[in-house]
């Protein structure tokens, strides 16, 4: 029943359960304000009639001692009190009018203290009012002692707050239903800039967004989300952009290969005598190589999209360069200088790493002249890999593309012979998964490619 009950008040709307929890603040604060007001004003009228009961007991007491007390007590200006002197016999010596007559009516024990204790009495005989705060005291000579009793109703002070509680017990609905109805228009009108949003943010749709959210004027929390909500669609055009083309580069990279070979095998399919197959295999041998090599990149810029989680463990480093060195000496007859390696042990993807390696020396394979030279060595906690070779370099301005997908500088890099253009763009991706950075410096001549990687992954 509870689950259902919370199930039904989380469907509801935010204004209904803002203003609703508003409501019920309100009415308790309200009613345990009425209350306390209703307790602090009996308090102290009760105090007050105390403290006249008190005076007028202190006023017979007086009277009394001074042998000026009559069988009637005198009247005062409360004509309501009750007064009886009696002996220590219990035998009533004397009485106000309202009391002729009548038996001993208040039986407690005269207070000694300095403080006169005022009791609360209910019923006196012949009376209609029903409570009482009477006090006693002590009167008279220690041969003739006499008790003195004075009370007087609470009727008065009962109307009072009876009539208090009444304005209370209507007035404070009244102005919770007040205030609960300008809660309501006001989280409306506070909410009106959500819906606004919200409205706007159902117009936006995958084929555009390039629409950004009204900022409101004011800095507050709905004008922070709105600029959070602006800068998520950024990103998010940003990233639809890039996968966009993406897929139209991957495309045409794609069809490149594939329109070879479809050519070549579709004319030794129509003119089987004129093909020389010695020939023609090699050819198509090294178009699937290329494609297989580009479809291999494609999967592995989607699975670094992905942000998958690295196989971490500590692996050296060196160990991958001298591997990865000895491999691409057998695929080149160029110099490949590697005495600069020294030990470098780090946390990390040996995998990832390796691919890393791999893609720096493919890389300057296609551009190097004559040589390429290898450097590892530790600075502090960091490891510090360069690959340098001395081709036509590249220029200041074109250093940061360099790592963008599908990039290639034609005219600085003149002898491509086949990158897909996806080589820099997954070492970058790859050592930004391990905390690291890559950047490119000047050879003179040539390419130096700099990568520091953290001994440690953070």
């Amino acid at each position: 029943m509870a689950a259902d009950v919370r199930s039904w008040w989380a469907r509801r709307s935010l204004r209904l359960r803002l203003t609703a929890a508003a409501a019920l603040v309100m009415a308790a604060g309200l009613a345990g304000a009425a209350f306390l007001l209703v307790a602090w004003l009996h308090a102290s009228l009760i105090n007050g009639l105390d403290q006249t009961v008190l005076q007028r007991a202190q006023v017979v007491a007086a009277d009394e001692d001074s042998n000026r007390i009559t069988a009637e007590v005198p009247a005062t200006s409360h004509a309501e009190a009750a007064v009886q002197i009696v002996d220590s016999r219990g035998k009533v010596l004397a009485s106000s009018a309202n009391l002729r007559g009548r038996p001993r009516a208040f039986t407690f024990p005269a207070s000694r203290s300095g403080t006169p204790r005022v009791h609360t009495v209910h019923d006196i005989p012949e009376h209609d009012y029903g409570t009482w705060r009477a006090v006693g005291i002590p009167a008279g000579t220690s041969h003739d002692p006499v008790t003195v009793y004075v009370a007087l109703p609470t009727e008065s002070v009962d109307r009072g707050l009876a009539q208090l509680t009444v304005a209370l017990a209507t007035g404070v609905p009244a102005v919770v239903a007040l205030l609960t109805g300008m809660v309501w228009l006001f989280t409306g009108r506070a909410l009106r800039p959500v819906d606004a949003m919200r409205a706007q943010t159902a117009e936006i749709s995958a084929s555009d967004l390039s629409r950004r959210l009204d900022v409101p004027p004011a800095k507050d929390a709905l004008g922070r989300l709105a600029t959070t909500f602006n800068d998520l669609l950024g990103r998010l055009d940003a990233a639809t952009r890039r996968q966009r083309r993406f897929i139209a580069d991957a495309a045409h990279e794609l069809r490149s290969p594939l329109s070879t070979l479809h050519t070549r095998l579709e004319v030794a399919d129509h003119h089987p005598e004129s093909v020389h197959w010695p020939t023609l295999a090699p050819e198509l041998l090294r178009e699937t190589e290329r494609l297989n090599h580009l479809v291999d990149d494609l999967l592995q810029l989607a699975r670094l999209d992905a942000r998958p989680r690295l196989r971490v463990r500590p692996v050296d480093l060196d160990e991958i360069v001298f591997t990865e060195v000895r491999e691409a000496r057998s695929r080149t007859r160029l110099v490949i200088d590697q005495h600069a390696v020294g030990a470098a042990r780090l946390t990390g993807d040996e995998d990832a790493l390796s691919r890393v390696v791999r893609n720096l020396l493919d890389n300057a394979l296609r551009h190097a002249a004559t040589r390429i030279d290898i450097s590892l060595r530790m600075v502090h906690d960091t490891a510090r890999l360069v690959v340098a070779d001395d081709g036509p370099g590249i220029p200041e301005a074109d250093r940061e593309r360099v790592f963008g997908r599908f990039t290639r500088l034609d005219d600085a890099r003149a002898r491509d012979t086949g990158g897909s253009g996806l080589g820099l763009a997954i070492v970058r991706d790859l050592v930004t998964a391990h905390h690291g950075t890559i950047h490119v410096e000047d050879n003179r001549p040539g390419t130096r490619m700099v990568v520091l990687l953290p001994t440690r992954a953070p």
